[in-house]
């Protein structure tokens, strides 16, 4: 398993997003501190939940740090987060 399956599978047992989008960057940052020669340490992450609803932009952050806190220690250099309700999707669309 990858680790942006990884990312994905947690995710969505922990949020019930309903949309999720995960994309590993790594290759923009090769050669760069934290950058593996396989890549998967970079991620970019878009997440619509309702569970972030009445929390703040940081907050919502911590959910998503908390849920991915493993990976974070151990595979994950850098995790690029936007994270919105569906209410505030449906306004950007």
């Amino acid at each position: 398993m990858t680790v942006a399956d990884t990312i994905r599978d947690k995710i969505r047992a922990a949020l019930a997003p309903e949309r999720l989008t995960v994309e590993d960057e790594s290759h923009l940052h090769a050669g760069h501190a934290g950058a593996r020669p396989g890549g998967e340490s970079h991620f970019r992450v878009e997440v619509v939940a309702a569970a972030f609803d009445g929390q703040s932009r940081v907050a919502r952050q911590r959910m998503v740090y908390g849920v991915l806190a493993e990976e974070m220690r151990e595979q994950i250099h850098a995790l690029a987060l936007t994270t919105r309700t569906p209410e505030e999707d449906q306004k950007t669309a």
